[in-house]
């Protein structure tokens, strides 16, 4: 491949990428045979304010490369433009008898950036809808429990004898209505005891459980 038969296809190659990309992809094409590396062809150029005979790289630094960065293909490597935008950038060399150009591609992800700052403020909550429903004397699915269980002895909850809360109570723990959030409180606020009395009564429960 003469150079250029070698540049027509790098050109083509740039130019194709840069339109299936966008705008935010620069892409162009270096003569590496030059210690400044040249720019022989460029696209969006607007990325990182260059143009053909450009001898700047992505940073705006226009040092010369050493003969190892000048032969190395780049890939996948963070840089910031002199104006402050955020690119991935890679390099890819072909090298020839009397040539060394090289394929540059620069996407600025910049956008993507503060468009990844806003989904992270839709999506933040202060805490969970389960947690902030299930107050005491609000959970729908405890008072529900707490009813099933009293409407099992046939008696309103004002008419229970201890024996019977005992049974109320050995009920609901049955159906876990104890790992509710706050369930002491609503469970002793619905019998008209103390938190004090709820307890005592789980312990009682578990102690029968255990004879």
């Amino acid at each position: 491949m003469t150079r250029d038969e070698a540049f027509e296809f790098l050109d083509r190659t740039a130019r194709g990428i840069a339109e299936m990309f966008g705008s935010s992809c620069e892409t162009l094409v270096h003569d590496m045979g030059v210690p400044t590396h040249p720019i022989l062809s460029i696209y969006n150029g607007h990325v990182s304010g260059r143009e053909v005979g450009s001898t700047m790289d992505i940073m705006g630094i226009g040092l010369e490369l050493d003969e190892q960065a000048a032969t190395t293909d780049q890939v996948n490597l963070a840089a910031v433009t002199p104006d402050g935008r955020q690119t991935k950038s890679s390099t890819f060399h072909m090298i020839g008898e009397d040539y060394n150009l090289a394929l540059g591609i620069n996407f600025d992800y910049t956008s993507l950036v503060f468009a990844n700052r806003i989904l992270v403020d839709l999506m933040s909550a202060q805490s969970d809808l389960r947690s902030a429903l299930w107050q005491p004397g609000d959970s729908r699915q405890l008072a529900d429990l707490f009813d099933q269980c009293v409407a099992a002895l046939g008696k309103p909850v004002e008419a229970l004898t201890k024996k019977e809360r005992l049974k109320v109570i050995a009920l609901l723990r049955e159906k876990n209505a104890f790992s509710y959030r706050k369930s002491v409180p609503y469970v002793a606020g619905r019998l008209g005891v103390s938190r004090y009395t709820v307890y005592k009564y789980l312990e009682e429960v578990g102690e029968g459980e255990a004879e």
